[in-house]
């Protein structure tokens, strides 16, 4: 039986676990013992560890042959310094590096676009601290896999959504007007964690995959479909300078990008049939 370590083992982690449990021997590396026992009840053995720690993380140089990194980057400056922390450490043993590394990162990396489509091949252009972040992990990601030989894949993720991670009181909140309003991407959390399984076997090396389902709907028509299926009033609309002091500027910098992912190579290349094509089949 192989070996799957999961880096940042939470919602995605855990649905991608559940169907590869019976084929994988899973290990994933956590910073908080409270949630050790919820692991091993979901079949994960726990290992003992903070990517902002380097000294931490060398128990887990030849645990795996396949790495997912699904942990969110450090919170300042322009390198994420835990995507170099964890490479180092998978690096500690030369000769028992993992043969295949994916990464979750944002499609915010491609920055505004100006409700444009967006492939792959369009050149990243951040305009967010945390998105020059994401490129950064990318980078290095791309160059540690080609200079090591392991195959590294890069899975570009918009708003991931599930009946979970919807919030009532961000409903509550005014959007943006309909002259004003802006493109968005959405993921149903099931088929993130389905695209990531994919991409063990179909995801070529040092390939990117925007992984997004078919919706293509603008953020306020998003908001008002999900009040809509639970019964709330829609969204208050308000023009962009009225609505940028009353909400949180992380909030308001994803009103400032517009753009709609191209989804082609996810089904051609991985083989993703969306279980949700649309918001509106997973509401």
């Amino acid at each position: 039986m192989k070996n799957l370590l999961i880096i940042g083992c939470g919602d995605i982690g855990l649905r991608a676990a559940a169907m590869l449990r019976h084929r994988y021997r899973i290990f994933a590396l956590s910073h908080s013992p409270v949630r050790f026992e919820a692991l091993r009840e979901a079949g994960v053995l726990p290992i003992p560890g903070d990517l902002d720690d380097p000294e931490s993380l060398l128990r887990i140089a030849g645990t795996a042959q396949t790495v997912f990194h699904l942990a969110p980057p450090s919170s300042s400056g322009e390198v994420d310094a835990r995507t170099r922390n964890l490479l180092a450490a998978l690096s500690a043993k030369c000769s028992i590096l993992p043969h295949r590394l994916i990464y979750i990162s944002t499609s915010g990396v491609y920055g505004n676009c100006d409700g444009e489509w967006v492939p792959e091949t369009r050149p990243a252009k951040p305009e967010t601290q945390r998105a020059v972040r994401r490129l950064d992990a990318e980078n290095r990601i791309r160059k540690w896999g080609r200079e090591n030989r392991v195959s590294v894949s890069i899975l570009r993720v918009p708003g991931i959504f599930s009946r979970e991670r919807i919030s009532v009181e961000r409903l509550k909140m005014p959007v943006l007007s309909p002259e004003d309003d802006v493109y968005t991407n959405h993921i149903h959390a099931e088929d993130l964690a389905r695209a990531l399984v994919l991409s063990m076997r179909h995801g070529a090396p040092g390939r990117t995959y925007n992984v997004c389902d078919d919706s293509g709907l603008k953020m306020g028509e998003y908001f008002e479909l999900v009040a809509s299926r639970l019964g709330m009033d829609s969204p208050a609309r308000m023009r962009r300078e009225e609505l940028r002091g009353r909400i949180s500027p992380m909030m308001y910098s994803f009103l400032c990008e517009s753009r709609r992912l191209v989804n082609d190579r996810m089904k051609s290349e991985l083989g993703l049939a969306l279980r949700y094509p649309r918001v509106a089949d997973a509401l």
